[in-house]
């Protein structure tokens, strides 16, 4: 079965040119650098005449930048921002819209547009790793269609094999390395920082510097790093051109230049409808659970408030605990469902409390009131009330009873993709 992307979606053309916009003026150039020789390419005629690395290079001035961001944030309806703080820019796309397709696209957008051929995709898992792969591979054919067969290779970063990363920097097409941020955020350990004779004796990190990559980050409030940041840093070290922060759920807006957020995506009918109106929560724990509700500092000793499912005499109950710095909230809770998952710093200074809890392959900051797991009964009683004015008086029309709104179906949304 082969798949069919539909590429004229005006959401997702409107998330495309809300970045490609912001280097309006830019002139299609790159830079180049010298690369030295591996200890293969004697052997090799392919590379043995070129030794020179190739690079993004942006001519656009920050006024340039900032203006532009300004126009395309005018046009898009989000808060215009006062100045330009970084290169960072957020697009918020709800789940299920084609958020993976969007990014993937805005890469031959970049290039066609201004020449740009260095892309580094990081991503905060190997699942998600693993599913932008496959999604690059089954959309590889309807990018080469629709950009006249461009050329372009991608591959998933491996520290045994840093040859790729050589051909990285010195290739003139479009490359695409995926990574986590696990590979790039512990400079003591990674192959990335550490000098090799697959990279010429260079650093690999160097080779990539030097590019001035383009970073796409899928899913940044997971990958940040919360608030020690070792994964923005880590992201800083690339030398990056500029930063694209892509998810439904940013925990930081770094200059928004695009928003199609849940009730967005609802009103264009690109989701299902969620009935909530008379919606309940009965028996929803068969996934881990944690709400913080307060932190304290008694007589020196810190502790938090948090609202957990928990088993009792009468079967699993959502309770308030007090917990502290290293708790098992399997052993709090008597549950496998919290299966290492741990507290670690609580944080009691006046409105800068937070809880870090610590889960399998990542760490959340929550603040009081956030929930980290579960359904959220608070989220679900505001939908409910909004749903509620919403919804028809007596006497009008309505849609008919169970109607869902319009389920996005793969054909149509160019990157609802399984699994992304």
């Amino acid at each position: 079965m082969k798949l069919h992307f539909e590429p004229d979606l005006d959401f997702q053309l409107q998330a495309i040119e809300a970045v490609c916009d912001l280097f309006r003026g830019q002139e299609v150039c790159r830079s180049e650098f010298t690369v030295t020789p591996g200890p293969s390419e004697a052997r090799d005629r392919l590379f043995v005449e070129n030794h020179l690395g190739i690079g993004n290079r942006l001519t656009l001035l920050d006024e340039e930048i900032l203006s532009n961001l300004k126009d395309v944030q005018v046009r898009n309806g989000v808060p215009p921002s006062d100045s330009l703080t970084s290169g960072d820019f957020t697009v918020e796309m709800e789940t299920g819209t084609g958020k993976t397709y969007v990014y993937l696209r805005t890469i031959f957008e970049l290039n066609k547009r201004y020449g740009f051929t260095k892309f580094v995709i990081v991503v905060p898992s190997v699942a998600i790793k693993e599913g932008v792969y496959k999604s690059l591979q089954i959309t590889e054919d309807h990018f080469r269609a629709l950009y006249s067969g461009t050329p372009f290779d991608y591959f998933l970063y491996d520290s045994a094999k840093l040859g790729q990363v050589r051909n990285f920097a010195s290739s003139p097409q479009i490359q695409i390395m995926v990574v986590t941020v696990g590979a790039i955020n512990k400079k003591d350990v990674n192959n990335l920082y550490k000098d090799s004779e697959k990279t010429g004796g260079e650093k690999p990190i160097d080779l990539i510097c030097a590019t001035r990559p383009v970073v796409i980050v899928d899913e940044p409030q997971s990958v940040d790093g919360g608030l020690k940041g070792q994964g923005r840093k880590a992201l800083g070290a690339m030398n990056p051109l500029c930063t694209l922060r892509y998810s439904a759920t940013h925990a930081d807006l770094h200059h928004m230049v695009y928003r199609l957020d849940a009730v967005d995506a609802y009103e264009r009918k690109l989701v299902k409808q969620i009935e909530v109106a008379s919606a309940t929560i009965q028996d929803a724990h068969n996934k881990p659970y944690v709400r913080l509700l307060s932190t304290s500092n008694r007589r020196g000793t810190i502790s938090a408030r948090v609202e957990i499912d928990a088993a009792s005499a009468g079967g699993v109950r959502r309770l308030e605990k007090t917990v502290m710095d290293g708790d098992d909230l399997e052993q709090t809770t008597g549950r496998a469902v919290y299966a290492d998952c741990r507290i670690g710093e609580i944080r009691v200074e006046h409105g800068k409390e937070f809880v870090e809890l610590r889960v399998p392959g990542s760490e959340h900051y929550l603040r009081p009131g956030e929930t980290w797991g579960d359904v959220d009964a608070s989220a679900v009683a505001r939908e409910m009330i909004r749903r509620t004015i919403r919804a028809p008086r007596q006497g009008e029309a309505s849609a008919p009873a169970g109607h869902q709104g319009a389920e996005p179906l793969l054909h149509r949304q160019g990157g609802a993709l399984p699994g992304v």
